[in-house]
């Protein structure tokens, strides 16, 4: 009752469902706790309300931004406050002071994508900065890769306003030792609370004692990267305490402290100058870890922006990711570490010569065997994989996962070779290897031991590991937390690290300014033991539940799911690009990401008592959203392929409950049509008008929606008598005639098959039945097996040895390559792989022929054109925009210029179904429609999805023309 009137009082939103509670448990790390409630608020006053409610009813208040948390920090039981749907604007920026006010919600990037007309940037950069939010940056005290540069988010936090404990709002900034002391004394402050937090700053700054235990205790200065416990040491250091010319300033004390002593609602940022114009990473190949360190040593006296370290477990993870796989040009052979070492400067020659330089003394201390440089917008490809490693990790087969526990240790740089190399002497004792990534450069490097949590002697191992290396970074007087924060998972050991005195400051500290426990309680002090609350119960069963898909590869269904880490990737927005995750960017909603699904999917498997586990209302509402539209099987890092999930769940819940009729409708629409094809126009005439509409209504579809229309002849029927001519000098080519080209899309058939004869090409039409995407689509999966095996037979009998399959509509063609290995068993499943590969996208097959000189330019017309194109997502999760954009530019004087685009919004029969329409145009709208409505009419528009063609038309009344359509009028 309490938390409905609670409800009732805000203008934004608070959930305290089961379903939202669940999706809110777990963050990054490896923690889970139910909260008791989720707020989505929209003012300020919403978070005066809350806090106040907490306050009343011995609650707490646990702020989140993205929820990429690697220490449990925005994991408890209180209410968690998502900052990161309302609280995102850039309030106001002042070039001349060069600093920004921002809202919370904010995220790094696009910070700094509108920082770039000031020539201004926001230097901290974590590896989850097209997700993560100022306020995160701020709790945690982010560094990121260049931070050798630019240090920590601290150094650059210049304000922050928002609510103490009280609920008073307050600012906190740069004081005089003047309006200091007017602060203690009860001059310009809020409330009693923030009097006495300046006292107790007096109190505890003034002592000498206090001083000498903190240069004592406290991590080596010459660590940059030191989040271990508050920052009262370098409080200590400014007026009117220590340096004369640094102001006291509570920013210091805030950043880092996770939440546990204040709610901001804006930040003032510092900027700097934008990045040099000329960019490039020297990418040093190391046989061992230990020459790597050595090297990075020396790479520091070249004064680079960055120097990262990649390690062999984590270049291994990218050749089996189908994005990262991409990134791997630079790499040769199979280094056990590669660093790499950015260089900005104003000139090509002065990085050539700082690389040449740094090469030279390397190999005079035998050091690096393959020194490739990398320039420009490649550099963006190997900073991708480096930043990709978190999510990476997940991709190791099996429970024993590179796990989050001593992951962020820091110490002295000079240092770095002799920690790692006792480091991993403690983990040789106990039988564990480790992978190690990341900040060479500034001696932090995340190092992640590979432990299976699900066993107890796993779970006794993460205790073990977290204390030996404890002690190990006390010994180097290094930080125990460089930027990930304590949270949880370290707070227990800051007694060990800074001594019992500094951590009673600590509790005396928290005490003061957070009296009545509301701010994110169990962070950094008065911690829970750090092996408690762990996402998996040690002991824990892992059910197998039988599945349609073959999940042999992860060891089940609920390990495909596990895969996913939290890492957040699935949370970029439309402006960082990419197609992942649609519904997100579109709704900015936790709820509706890769990783909400993943997380529900992992909690109904483990925890139903249901015969059928996949029989939840709950479940089926979590993957709603989800478009099917493979972005995440190749843009998440950890694989997660949803769209399998989420149709295998589909078919274990049509087992218990049947399938809706429209479902049903949808998946039978090849046969429908069938039925239909000796009398398309009486199909078509009960597609539009009033009829229409009296069908859509009746079946659940949106009557704004214009449905496709039957040709008049099917694409089987024109092929037998159209007759080909030509001189057909280079062979034959098998053009696969699926159910959307059939029945639909005949004038493409048509237009293709006269295209290709032109080039040289005879077309033959194998018998090969429809590809079963509408079955799959709607978690058919009996059906959709069934046809899988059938055509896996039929191209066993109809394709010649070597032949490629030829598609022209990506989500059929494609089945062959992504589904039918997966639908298939026995000897059909080893067929369907050997397949898969020979299965090609019409804009492939010419691409290959083009490479081989088998198609030139000289076909095509010299008249200039400009098309921009949208790749469909199975395109570019499952092959790549390279080959269409390489046919699109035969014609010598064609400007093609891909419109970046994630998905459509479409996506079969989703943009359709009444319930999906609005958040269908929404997706539309993000990118798409809009570039598409900039362009001049006589921009030809390419895509190669019938679905987006059809969403192009609905959204901007403009004709999108397949690529073999815009090809064939451009031959001469």
């Amino acid at each position: 009752m309490k938390l409905e009137n609670l409800e009732k009082q805000l203008d934004g939103k608070l959930f305290y469902d089961h379903t939202m509670r669940t999706l809110y448990a777990t963050d990054a790390s490896a923690y889970k706790e139910m909260p008791l409630a989720v707020a989505i608020p929209k003012t300020k006053e919403d978070i005066q309300k809350i806090i106040a409610f907490a306050r009343e009813n011995n609650s707490s208040v646990i702020p989140r931004a993205a929820g990429t948390s690697l220490a449990g920090q925005v994991v408890g039981n209180g209410i968690v406050v998502d900052i990161s749907q309302e609280f995102t604007k850039i309030l106001s920026v002042d070039p001349v002071e060069k600093s920004a006010w921002v809202e919370p919600g904010v995220i790094r990037d696009e910070l700094n994508l509108h920082l770039q007309s000031y020539k201004l940037f926001f230097g901290p950069e974590t590896s989850t900065s097209n997700r993560c939010m100022i306020g995160g940056m701020v709790g945690n005290n982010a560094c990121g890769a260049r931070s050798v540069i630019y240090g920590s988010t601290r150094e650059h936090l210049l304000e922050i306003k928002g609510f103490l404990a009280d609920g008073n709002e307050v600012t906190f900034g740069a004081l005089t030792n003047a309006e200091f002391e007017d602060k203690c004394n009860g001059v310009n402050v809020v409330s009693p609370l923030e009097q006495a937090i300046y006292v107790q700053a007096k109190e505890i700054l003034s002592s000498a004692e206090n001083r000498a235990l903190f240069d004592e205790n406290y991590p080596k200065k010459s660590i940059p990267r030191r989040n271990t416990g508050y920052a009262l040491d370098l409080l200590a250091d400014s007026q009117p305490f220590g340096d004369p010319t640094e102001k006291f300033n509570f920013c210091k004390l805030i950043a880092g402290s996770e939440g546990t002593l204040f709610f901001s609602t804006a930040i003032k940022l510092n900027l700097v100058d934008a990045l040099k114009p000329f960019a490039a990473l020297v990418c040093v190949h190391f046989n061992s870890i230990n020459e790597s360190l050595k090297a990075n040593l020396l790479a520091l006296k070249f004064k680079p922006d960055s120097v990262e370290l990649i390690d062999h477990y984590i270049l291994e993870c990218t050749k089996e990711n189908i994005e990262q796989s991409k990134n791997r040009f630079f790499v040769q052979g199979d280094p056990q570490a590669i660093l790499a070492v950015e260089f900005l400067r104003d000139t090509q020659e002065e990085i050539l010569e700082s690389a040449k330089a740094m090469e030279e003394l390397m190999r005079s201390e035998n050091l690096g065997y393959h020194f490739p440089i990398v320039f420009g917008d490649d550099t963006n490809k190997v900073w991708n994989l480096r930043k990709a490693g978190l999510g990476l990790l997940s991709n190791i087969p099996g429970d024993a996962k590179a796990v989050a526990v001593i992951e962020d240790t820091a110490v002295d740089v000079n240092d770095l070779p002799d920690f790692i190399e006792d480091f991993n002497a403690i983990l040789k004792e106990r039988n564990l290897n480790c992978v190690h990534y990341a900040h060479a450069a500034t001696g932090e490097l995340h190092l992640r031991p590979i432990i299976d949590l699900k066993t107890k002697e796993g779970a006794g191992l993460f205790r073990t590991i977290a204390t030996d290396i404890a002690h190990l970074v006390k010994k180097y007087k290094g930080s125990l937390s460089g930027e990930h924060g304590d949270g949880r998972l370290r707070g227990e050991f800051i007694p060990l690290m800074l001594g019992e005195e500094i951590y009673q400051l600590f509790i005396q500290v928290k005490q003061t300014w957070d009296p009545w426990g509301v701010f994110n309680p169990g962070k950094i002090v008065n911690t829970p033991p750090m092996d408690t609350s762990l996402r998996y119960t040690p002991g824990q069963d892992t059910p197998m539940p039988e599945t349609y898909f073959d999940f042999s590869e992860h060891n089940g269904i609920l390990r495909a799911a596990e895969m996913c880490n939290g890492s957040g990737d699935c949370r970029k927005t439309e402006k960082s690009g990419g197609t992942m995750c649609p519904s997100y960017m579109a709704t900015r909603d936790e709820k509706h990401t890769t990783r909400a699904r993943a997380n529900i999917l992992r909690e109904t498997i483990t925890n139903s008592t249901k015969e059928n586990r996949f029989d939840d209302e709950a479940l089926l509402d979590v993957l709603d959203l989800c478009l099917s539209c493979k972005g995440c099987k190749s843009e998440c890092p950890s694989n997660v392929d949803m769209a399998k999930l989420k149709a295998e769940t589909l078919q274990q819940y049509h087992d218990k409950n049947g399938v809706k009729f429209r479902s049903r409708l949808i998946g039978n629409t090849p046969k429908i049509n069938q039925l239909f094809a000796s009398v398309p126009w009486l199909y078509n005439f009960g597609s539009k008008g009033i009829l229409g509409n009296i069908m859509k209504r009746s079946t659940g579809f949106a009557t704004e929606r214009t449905l496709p229309l039957m040709h008049k002849i099917t694409f089987a029927k024109w092929i037998k008598s159209y007759r080909q001519t030509g001189n057909f000098i280079q062979g034959k080519v098998y053009l696969y005639n699926d159910e959307f080209l059939n029945f639909y899309d005949v004038e493409i058939g048509q237009t293709a098959v006269k295209l290709l004869n032109r080039l040289g090409y005879e077309v033959e039409i194998p018998e090969i039945g429809i590809s079963g995407r509408t079955y799959l689509s709607k978690g058919m999966l009996k059906e959709a097996r069934e046809i899988a095996e059938k055509n896996t037979q039929a191209f066993a009998k109809e394709m010649p040895e070597k032949a490629i399959l030829v598609g022209i509509e990506p989500s059929a063609i494609l089945s062959f390559r992504d589904e039918y290995p997966d639908l298939c068993r026995g000897d059909l499943k080893e067929k369907a792989k050997s397949f898969s590969s020979r299965a090609m996208l019409i804009e492939e097959f010419l691409a290959k022929e083009l490479d081989e000189g088998r198609i030139t330019s000289a076909s095509f017309t010299a008249n200039e054109e400009r098309v921009r194109m949208h790749g469909h997502c199975f395109q570019k999760a499952l092959s790549s925009l390279v080959p269409l954009k390489k046919i699109l530019m035969l014609p010598q004087n064609y400007t093609v210029l891909n419109i970046p685009s994630g998905c459509c919004g479409m996506a079969g029969s989703f943009g359709y179904e009444k319930e999906h329409y609005d958040i269908s145009m929404k997706i539309g709208e993000l990118v798409l429609f809009p570039a598409i409505r900039s362009e001049k009419e006589a921009t030809l528009i390419s895509a190669s999805g019938t679905s987006c063609r059809h969403q192009i038309s609905d959204g901007t009344s403009r004709k999108a023309f397949h690529p073999v359509e815009i090809l064939y009028r451009a031959l001469k």
